[in-house]
């Protein structure tokens, strides 16, 4: 529940402003994330730095989609494979849930911390094999069933993209709308089970105290641009695919909202799964609440299996996360094409080549994150790939539209398009608001950060340099392009700098000497 109020917050004053700014911004200049940039060429950098961080996302993403094709293979029985501890991975441990209540955990144990239940040991053991591994310095091999629903999740995404929006625009009609059907039957039938009313009533339940966590809002923040998609340059590349006179106003308001609402409406049927859980084992709910792949992979499964019918509940809920992950992976990817191809001709005339070569590249570097210590490698990534570096690239595409493109040129490119400038909130919001909502965020997210841990392992120090590392490769290209611009720019300083924040289209205007002056 404290974590609704930072979340929308932060989708009022940051994420629908920047949705609003992405779109317009693709569908005006009819661009990618990088060439879009013409706008104020010294800013390219930034387009660079979101398609690393969508490439980044891809290369375990697309594993979180493998897991879920595997377990949608593994529901095909007339018995769910985690609902007994009699199959070959699990260990002598291994004890039946129907066992599990407050007094035997005992020792403040937290159900969701038990690993010795059939789904953690079907997730951890079975599909992961983490108990071959000792850490990130022990991965061992790929292992070859996720190898191949790996590459089944790489060969979809290949012929959803292969022809642009006329293939992944037909794709995007199953994997948009079926998860909502999906998502409407599971809270339908959450909320009738025993315990689902406590389960609700603990989302609902805010707790103030929660807000002096520094946690709850930079994982607000960062969640606001994952559901969004906003700074993955996605929203960029499809905008431009958009007719010159659509109301991407229109659109920015209609989808964000939608988004929104969806996330609310989903918490729903999350909690009246964990009251059920919690009724069914005889504890609070906070001891069966969990996050992240705990709850998708080992918790739901687990409720799930209880249920009648559950074979059918569990290809009915492994199917809404196929198409869920699909949709956004193609998001993703798209943003690199698109962005990459748009600035390298030769990549745009071999397109079908240059998705193939992407697609088949994230396949191979994903295969760390499928060996027996691959989880650690996802969870690396995971943290550093698109968490400070994502918030850095969306300050600096805020501050370079609005600041140094300017908000007025852009409202006037808006009302070329629409007929209409935006109104004083928009333009407070993009030039004031989100910069130092973004900018605090960042600040708080170093500011706060501790070691890697997962579970009851703590990452090597080496393992958090080579994680901030992979930050700031995606970071560094924002600066390391201002200089390169500037340096390869003939002129006075003043020349320089003129022709690296005046738009590409006026820079005839910058040669004979009437020099660009951005307004603050």
């Amino acid at each position: 529940g404290a974590f609704l109020i930072p979340y929308i917050l932060f989708l009022i004053i940051a994420g629908m402003p920047l949705f609003y700014m992405e779109l317009a911004l693709g569908q005006y200049n009819r661009e990618g994330a990088a060439t879009v940039w013409k706008i104020c060429p010294v800013f390219k950098g930034v387009g660079y730095a979101v398609i690393l961080i969508a490439l980044y996302v891809g290369f375990y993403y697309n594993v979180i989609i493998a897991w879920s094709l595997y377990y949608l293979f593994s529901s095909f029985t007339f018995e769910l494979p985690w609902t007994n501890c009699d199959n070959s991975w699990n260990s002598p441990n291994c004890t039946d849930p129907k066992l599990f209540n407050a007094s035997v955990l005992g020792n403040g144990t937290k159900y969701s911390k038990y690993k010795l239940t059939p789904a953690a040991e079907f997730y951890e053991r079975g599909v992961l094999h983490l108990h071959e591994s000792r850490g990130i310095h022990d991965l061992g091999l790929p292992r070859w069933q996720l190898s191949l629903c790996l590459l089944v999740v790489v060969i979809i995404l290949f012929f959803s993209l292969w022809k642009g929006v006329k293939t992944s625009g037909k794709v995007v009609w199953i994997t948009a709308t079926l998860p909502y059907v999906v998502l409407f039957v599971l809270l339908i039938h959450g909320i009738t089970l025993p315990g689902a009313y406590n389960g609700i009533n603990a989302y609902l339940h805010i707790d103030f105290r929660r807000l002096k966590e520094a946690t709850v809002w930079i994982d607000a923040a960062t969640q606001i641009f994952y559901s969004l998609g906003a700074g993955f340059g996605v929203l960029i590349a499809f905008a431009s695919y958009n007719k010159f006179d659509n109301n991407c106003y229109r659109d920015a308001l209609l989808t964000s909202t939608i988004n929104c609402v969806t996330s609310f409406i989903s918490g729903f049927a999350i909690f009246s799964i964990l009251g059920y859980m919690a009724h069914e084992h005889k504890v609070k709910i906070e001891d069966v609440a969990t996050e992240g792949a705990g709850l998708v992979f080992i918790l739901y499964p687990e409720a799930i299996s209880t249920l009648s019918g559950s074979t059918f509940w569990a290809v009915v809920f492994f199917i809404m996360l196929l198409t869920l992950g699909i949709d956004s992976s193609m998001g993703g990817m798209e943003a690199v094409i698109t962005g990459l191809a748009d600035d390298f001709q030769i990549l745009k005339q071999h397109r079908k080549l240059f998705t193939f070569s992407v697609s088949f590249g994230t396949f191979l570097l994903a295969l760390f994150c499928i060996t027996n210590g691959g989880i650690y490698v996802l969870t690396l990534l995971d943290t550093f790939a698109a968490g400070t570096s994502i918030l850095f690239a969306v300050l600096m595409e805020a501050i370079g539209v609005s600041w140094f493109y300017g908000v007025d040129r852009f409202s006037e490119d808006i009302q070329q398009m629409m007929g209409f400038k935006p109104g004083l909130y928009w333009r407070l919001c993009w030039k004031f608001v989100s910069p130092a909502f973004l900018l605090f965020v960042v600040i708080v997210s170093i500011i706060n950060f501790k070691p890697l841990t997962y579970d009851d392992y703590t990452f090597p120090l080496w393992a958090n340099r080579i994680g901030w590392g992979i930050a700031l490769s995606s970071m560094i290209l924002v600066p390391a392009y201002i200089i390169y611009k500037f340096m390869n720019v003939r002129g006075t300083f003043k020349e320089r700098l003129a022709y690296c924040i005046t738009p590409e289209n006026e820079h005839q205007l910058v040669a004979q000497g009437n020099v660009r002056q951005f307004k603050v």
